[in-house]
């Protein structure tokens, strides 16, 4: 009887172990931080954009990638702002504040020394592979959610 483990092909279910483990990971560095997922990704996600974002572009953009209710992110929003994470600026724009900022630093390191640490038992090749077909499968998805 073989002990390996190791899934013959992709499927949801080894999809959806991996984003669990994800999610626990993430979960544990939010973990004494007044952020739960949804204001994370809202944070991350307004921080990665480099420049003050439009706030209903941002909702939507966030609803998008998520597949999030605009309610729930517009509720997450709200949130940071009243957090002082984010930030409305002179022409309404949302922006991280300094408080924000250090916040992604801090969930970023804690979280990242684990997916570092994880990730590089994968070979970079497979890595991009994986990265390919991820791709492929979630815009695929998109489309057939957006034709439902």
């Amino acid at each position: 009887m073989s002990t390996d483990v190791t899934p013959a092909t992709l499927t949801p279910s080894v999809i959806g172990q991996a984003e669990k483990h994800h999610t626990a990971v993430l979960a544990r560095a939010l973990a004494g931080t007044t952020l739960d997922e949804k204001q994370w990704i809202v944070l991350n996600q307004a921080l990665a954009a480099g420049a003050p974002v439009e706030r209903g572009a941002h909702i939507a953009q966030v609803a998008a990638m998520t597949q999030w209710a605009r309610t729930e992110v517009e509720t997450a929003v709200n949130a940071l702002l009243a957090g002082a994470l984010l930030a409305t600026t002179p022409h309404g724009l949302l922006e991280p504040t300094g408080t924000g900022k250090a916040m992604v630093s801090k969930v970023r390191a804690e979280s990242g020394a684990i997916v570092a640490a994880v990730y590089s038992a994968v070979p970079a090749e497979d890595l991009a592979t994986t990265a390919r077909v991820l791709a492929t499968i979630t815009a695929r998805m998109a489309q057939e959610l957006a034709g439902a």
